[in-house]
């Protein structure tokens, strides 16, 4: 397999979950701008796990390409680079995760959260993976947008600052984010596009991402009105993931140090009179990223859904 844009984060844990992968070769991870280097001169947590050197193109074949490119990237390198008839896409980017935009040189994207599209995610050729906000929000509200529970919903989600990339700006400058917090693109999140859309609601979703001051993880805490029982609640998350290999709904408040380093979604609900409170919690490079991208390779490729993945929280 051959990874795309491979100085960035999401390649980085890519590369450390696949070298581990009993079914999978990495044969080349490109980088323009640090071809002939080791990849552990960049990702410096690969020292002593591999040799490979990053290259400037794609020169070898590959069953499957991982794109980790920024946004609109993606569309680009694939329609400069033809890839061959029978070589598989996991794309990281947003470019095909919308129902307007799923079709693209003879391939159709399927979006890859697992929880519901694991059918046709086995059959797909080209999987869209979702946002990491996006994967976290829709995780936590799935149960009741398919009972038809949704109503206005408030969402408040805190990100780690590797959620905005590599790449250096002033909020992810570590003198801004150190001891800080500050929100960002209020009610109007690109991935509200996506969540709306997996989600099959018109409800009025009330979103506001932050920025935390912690590397990496999401916080998502969600409440809406119901008159529906906490116990019959709670049915409908353990029935509706019941089959789910790395979601799971906890009796006890949730941190995020439990899913850190991890595939994992762990959710937890509860009510104060008619207010129900959903907190739903993910490693943003993981399960909001590179994690779910390989759990969507391996339905792709007819493995076990959680091989090269089970991997434990770092606690302490």
């Amino acid at each position: 397999m051959g990874i795309i844009g491979g100085a960035g984060y999401t390649a980085g844990e890519l590369v450390r979950i696949l070298i581990h992968h009993p079914d999978v070769e990495i044969v080349q991870v490109v980088s323009s701008s640090q071809a002939g280097k080791k990849l552990y001169e960049i990702h410096h947590d690969l020292v002593g796990s591999t040799e490979l050197e990053f290259v400037e193109q794609l020169s070898h074949e590959v069953d499957i390409v991982y794109l980790c490119q920024g946004h609109g990237r993606s569309k680009k390198y694939l329609t400069e680079n033809l890839l061959p008839e029978g070589v598989n896409v996991i794309d990281l980017s947003q470019d095909f995760r919308h129902q307007s935009n799923t079709q693209f040189n003879n391939r159709e994207f399927i979006f890859g959260l697992p929880e519901v599209n694991k059918a046709t995610i086995s059959e797909a050729t080209a999987v869209a993976n979702p946002g990491c906000f996006a994967t976290a929000i829709m995780l936590g509200l799935l149960p009741l947008a398919k009972n038809e529970l949704l109503n206005e919903v408030h969402i408040h989600a805190l990100t780690g600052s590797t959620g905005a990339g590599q790449g250096f700006s002033a909020t992810s400058h570590f003198s801004y984010r150190h001891s800080n917090v500050s929100i960002y693109k209020p009610f109007e999140h690109q991935h509200l596009v996506e969540i709306r859309e997996t989600l099959g609601t018109g409800a009025m979703l009330n979103f506001i991402p932050i920025r935390g001051a912690f590397t990496r993880g999401i916080f998502a805490s969600m409440y809406l009105e119901t008159n529906a029982s906490l116990t019959s609640i709670q049915k409908l998350y353990q029935d509706f993931y019941a089959h789910a290999v790395f979601t799971h709904l906890s009796d006890h408040p949730v941190h995020l140090k439990q899913v850190v380093n991890t595939n994992n979604c762990i959710l937890h609900v509860e009510k104060v009179e008619d207010k129900l409170l959903i907190i739903s919690v993910i490693d943003n490079l993981l399960k909001g990223a590179s994690g779910q991208a390989v759990q969507n390779m391996n339905l792709m490729y007819g493995l076990d859904e959680s091989t090269g993945l089970k991997l434990k929280g770092s606690f302490f």
